[in-house]
């Protein structure tokens, strides 16, 4: 993946030098600034949320939160495998709040149980939820347009609820179908 970024960067500016030679360095520096105050207003909101999450976890909150979904979540999950379930009910509480990358390790963890315990449906599961990725709160979008100037950086909240919500339901749903068709 990096030789093809690479590639990309290089055949972009050997076009640019050649078309607008006067023009590359500013453009370079400035999309160099624009890619690091971006970076540093998505760390912010990174370092808050993973502090959130770990002031739950440290409090024990999410411990009775995860008791509290157990239930759901075992139907969903079809698993009775508390320390899977737990670790996928914080996977998709991360993505609840838009944190894309935050919820990686606790879902990778989570499949790993799943296909140790030989539940292909909830690995199955677990990969559409994420993918299709329901967001309550779009805390990484939000961040982009605040960051980009945006007037009314919230203002993307409730469409991308009712998209992915549709698309959180549909995914399930074939999930669901296409295990009673396999058995």
């Amino acid at each position: 993946m990096n030789g093809i970024f690479a590639t990309v960067f290089l055949i972009s500016a050997a076009l640019m030098l050649f078309y607008d030679p006067e023009g590359f360095l500013p453009a370079l520096l400035s999309g160099g600034q624009k890619a690091a105050a971006l970076s540093l207003s998505l760390l912010a909101v990174y370092c808050v949320w993973l502090g959130f999450f770990k002031v739950m976890e440290k409090s024990g909150l999410a411990e009775k939160l995860s008791r509290a979904v157990f239930p759901l979540a075992k139907k969903l999950f079809r698993s009775d495998d508390k320390e899977s379930v737990y670790l996928a009910g914080c996977n998709l509480s991360a993505n609840f709040l838009g944190l894309p990358g935050a919820p990686t390790p606790l879902g990778v963890k989570a499949t790993e149980k799943f296909c140790a315990a030989k539940n292909k449906y909830a690995a199955d599961m677990l990969f559409v939820l994420n993918a299709t990725s329901l967001q309550i709160l779009p805390t990484t979008v939000i961040a982009m347009r605040a960051a980009a100037g945006s007037s009314a950086a919230a203002d993307i909240f409730l469409p991308t609820l009712l998209a992915t919500a549709l698309s959180t339901v549909v995914g399930a749903a074939l999930v669901a179908l296409t295990a009673r068709r396999k058995k």
